[in-house]
């Protein structure tokens, strides 16, 4: 929450990284051929076409990343900001809603960004190693998003979040954040164990980017007694 009386004298404040990060993912998707609303991109089989075509501009392809191909090198960062769908905008940006305010809150805002730059590159390109062939692309912030759960589910393990759960008809049930999100990474780990490499989710970079956002929260704040703030420890989320 910003408090608009620090504001008023000029102190930003607030999880201004992370209200920024769903702005430009929005505004990106939204002025793209993904959402269907952008007219310039046409309909039918052409609109087909031109997402075909924006998703290997922008994404990342495993086997071009690896090769050094031209311009490749920068898709691991491009990526963050590009979605294939509506579901897949919706679902992340809720989640980054959720968990990514009290993170960044906690790291501070340069720290929080390089710290989800990082960990969304790092976990495509982890991806791009393990499936070293594949042609497909690769969008999305789930990487990113991902350490960003990691980490929360380090520094704020006891926060109540409130959480939509399919087989349980989508009831709103409160728990703490560390049932949640050791659920939320079990169903990814048996995702990725029965996933190929053909079209879908990218299973794999999610468990990476969790990973790699929990090791950085133990290294960084091991020993530094974390409370979550009282105003800031319940939130809706969809594992």
């Amino acid at each position: 929450m910003i408090d608009w009386r620090r504001a008023a004298r000029g102190v930003v404040t607030g999880p201004t990284v992370t209200y920024g990060v769903i702005g430009v993912c929005s505004l990106i998707f939204l002025l793209g051929p993904a959402s269907g609303l952008n007219p310039s991109y046409g309909t039918g089989e052409l609109l087909i076409a031109e997402q075909s075509a924006y998703f290997r501009r922008w994404g990342v392809i495993p086997a071009e990343l690896l090769s050094g191909a031209p311009g490749a090198l920068l898709t691991p960062f491009s990526a963050l900001f590009v979605h294939g769908n509506w579901l897949h905008l919706l679902g992340n940006m809720l989640f980054l809603f959720v968990f990514g305010a009290m993170a960044e809150e906690r790291m501070g805002h340069v720290r929080f960004a390089l710290f989800y730059v990082g960990c969304g590159c790092l976990a495509l390109f982890g991806y791009a190693v393990v499936h070293a062939d594949s042609t497909q692309t690769l969008v999305g912030a789930s990487g990113a998003i991902s350490g960003v759960l990691g980490a929360f589910l380090y520094l704020f393990p006891r926060a109540r979040v409130t959480s939509l759960f399919p087989f349980l008809f989508f009831l709103p049930l409160r728990f703490p954040a560390w049932i949640v999100l050791i659920f939320w990474f079990v169903l990814q780990w048996l995702a990725a164990r029965e996933a190929g490499t053909g079209p879908g989710v990218a299973y794999l970079a999610h468990l990476i980017g969790f990973a790699l956002g929990f090791l950085y929260a133990w290294a960084r704040y091991r020993g530094i007694r974390v409370k979550a703030p009282a105003a800031a420890t319940e939130g809706e989320g969809q594992p």
